[in-house]
């Protein structure tokens, strides 16, 4: 089993508006086939405005697949990019950590 963290540095004031996107994206989660996302932002980390996104996957096959979109209607990722548009306009940059879970 994978860990795949996504951590997100905003823009100042923007923290709020990318929660609002993942927690979007968290809904039509399970009607795609994605496995649901556990939201953090910082309380005291290296940086302010950071928004980290956690997902379990078995294997990165699993992983590329679902960011290939595989198994999601093309009705379903019309609604992902929606979701996701303009997402540019609230970070900065960011990065994404994969661990595999030991215990």
């Amino acid at each position: 089993m994978l860990l795949v963290r996504e951590i997100m540095y905003c823009k100042p004031g923007k923290v709020r508006p990318m929660v609002e996107k993942f927690r979007a994206m968290n809904a039509l989660g399970p009607r795609v086939g994605m496995p649901k996302m556990r939201l953090m932002t910082d309380f005291c980390a290296e940086r302010y405005w950071t928004l980290v996104a956690e997902i379990e996957v078995a294997s990165m096959d699993e992983f590329e697949r679902m960011m290939q979109g595989g198994g999601q209607s093309a009705e379903d990722m019309k609604e992902l990019e929606n979701i996701m548009k303009d997402y540019h306009d609230f970070v900065e940059y960011g990065r994404r950590e994969v661990y595999k879970i030991e215990g």
